[in-house]
C-alpha cells in the first residue's frame, strides 16, 4: 500500500495554513494510521463492521491537512467520509487538497456531535495535544458511534503519553497499543463502555479565578481550558494598572481562546464594541459561552476566522493579543509573528496593541517595526507584556 499512499502524500500542501520549509502536510502517524486501517479491514479478528467502509461508516477526527480524509477515500475506498477538524485553516487545507486531487464531494465537515458519529464503525484520528481534547473526542465516539466501532488513534511517539491510554480506557473497555514505526504509534480502542447515554457530557467545563469577576468556559480543544492562563493574567494586570490613555471604542481580541480578554474588556469598557476572533471552533464556542455567563453576550461578537480576515483595516483602537507559539503539535514562532503583522493592519492610527508573549521569542523589534513605538509594561521569568502605539503616517 506504500505506493498509493506515497503518491497521495506527495501532492498534499499545507496551504493556506501556516507553512515553512521544515513543515509538511502529513507525518508518519498519518501513514501508519492508513496502513493499520487497511490491516484491520482485512483481518477477520477485527471484522466487526470495519470490512465494509460504506457511506457514513468512516469518520476522521483531527486531520491536519487532508492526509487522513483523502487517504481514506483514495486508498481505503471509503464512501462519504465524515470529518471533524477544529482549526479553520485545517478545514481549508483539506478542501484545497481535495480540489487539487479531484476528490471534492467525497467527505463532509461536522462539529463534534451525533451528526458526525452516528452510524460510524471506523474512526481514524490524529491524537490531539491535550488530554482534555482527547476526553471530549473519546466521550463523543463512545456515546454516538456504533457499538462495534473501532477507533484508531495515531500520533508521533514524542507527543504521546500514557495518559492518552488512560483517557481512552475510561470510555472503551479494550484499549491496546500497536508496534511503533517511523517514530509513530497507533492506539486501538473498542467496546464502548455502557451508560454514557445517561451520563452528563464532560464538556463544557466551567472554571473561576480569584482575579476575575466572571467564570470561564472551555471545551476540550480550547486553549488553556477553563482557567486564566499565566500570559493572559499578566496582560490583564497591566490593563488594570496601566490602562490605555483613553477608553477604547473598538476592542479586538485576536486569538480569543476561552474568551477571557474579550469578556474582561466588555465589562471594563462599557461603551466599547468588542470583537473576538479565533480559528479554533472550540475557542469560538467557549468565548460565546464565557460572554454569556458574564452577561455581556450582546456586546461581544465572536467570529470563527483566520487572524484578522474578519476585521476591517484600521478598525481597532485597542488590540489584545496572546499569540500561539505552535502550529499543531510543532512549536514554531512564525504563527505569532504573522499575527503581529496582521495586528498592525487591524489597528487604527494611534491605536494600541497590548501583547503578551514568551520572553525568549523576543518579539520587540518586530512589534516596533510593524506597529510603532513600544514600551515594556511587565516581565517575569516566562512572559513579557508590551504596549505598542501604531504610527500615524503623514500624507
Amino acid at each position: 500500500m506504500s505506493a498509493p499512499v506515497d503518491d497521495l502524500f506527495s501532492q498534499l500542501s499545507r496551504a493556506p495554513d501556516f507553512d515553512a520549509p521544515e513543515l509538511r502536510a502529513y507525518d508518519s502517524a498519518d501513514r501508519l494510521l492508513l496502513e493499520t486501517a487497511a490491516g484491520v479491514r482485512g483481518s477477520s479478528g477485527f471484522a466487526r463492521g470495519v470490512g465494509a467502509l460504506g457511506p457514513g461508516r468512516v469518520v476522521v477526527i483531527g486531520d491536519r491537512h487532508g492526509a487522513l480524509t483523502l487517504g481514506a477515500v483514495a486508498v481505503l475506498s471509503a464512501a462519504e467520509v465524515r470529518v471533524h477538524q477544529d482549526p479553520l485553516l485545517a478545514r481549508r487545507a483539506l478542501d484545497a487538497n481535495a480540489r487539487r486531487l479531484g476528490l471534492e464531494g467525497k467527505y463532509s465537515q461536522h462539529e463534534l456531535d451525533s451528526a458526525l458519529l452516528t452510524g460510524a464503525t471506523l474512526v481514524l484520528m490524529q491524537l490531539p495535544r491535550s488530554l482534555s481534547e482527547l476526553e471530549q473526542i473519546a466521550w463523543s465516539i463512545a456515546r454516538h458511534a456504533e457499538p462495534d466501532v473501532t477507533v484508531l488513534a495515531g500520533g508521533r511517539d514524542k507527543h504521546m503519553s500514557r495518559g492518552m491510554n488512560d483517557v481512552l480506557s475510561r470510555y472503551f473497555a479494550d484499549v491496546s497499543a500497536g508496534l511503533g514505526k517511523s517514530k509513530a504509534r497507533v492506539l486501538t480502542a473498542q467496546d464502548p463502555r455502557p451508560r454514557l447515554d445517561v451520563e452528563e457530557p464532560p464538556f463544557p467545563v466551567r472554571g473561576s479565578d480569584p482575579e476575575l469577576e466572571f467564570d470561564l468556559a472551555a471545551f476540550g480543544a480550547t486553549f488553556g481550558g477553563a482557567t486564566l492562563d499565566h500570559g493572559s493574567r499578566l496582560l490583564l494586570r497591566t490593563l488594570r494598572e496601566d490602562p490605555p490613555g483613553a477608553p477604547p471604542r473598538r476592542v479586538l481580541d485576536l486569538g480569543c481562546g476561552n474568551g477571557v480578554l474579550a469578556t474582561w474588556a466588555a465589562r471594563a469598557y462599557a461603551r466599547a464594541e468588542i470583537l473576538a476572533t479565533d480559528q479554533s471552533a472550540a475557542a469560538v464556542a467557549a468565548t460565546k459561552l464565557t460572554a454569556t455567563w458574564a452577561g455581556v453576550a450582546d456586546r461581544v461578537r465572536v467570529d470563527h476566522a483566520d487572524g484578522t480576515e474578519a476585521v476591517p483595516e484600521g478598525w481597532a483602537d485597542l488590540l489584545l493579543l496572546n499569540p500561539p507559539f505552535h502550529s499543531g503539535a510543532i512549536v514554531h514562532a512564525g504563527v505569532g509573528r504573522r499575527l503581529v503583522r496582521e495586528a498592525a493592519q487591524a489597528l487604527a492610527p494611534g491605536g494600541e496593541l497590548r501583547l503578551v508573549f514568551n520572553s525568549h521569542l523576543a518579539y520587540g523589534p518586530l512589534v516596533a517595526q510593524a506597529v510603532g513605538p513600544i514600551a515594556q509594561l511587565a516581565r517575569d521569568r516566562t512572559f513579557t507584556v508590551l504596549r505598542a502605539i501604531k504610527k500615524v503616517t503623514k500624507r
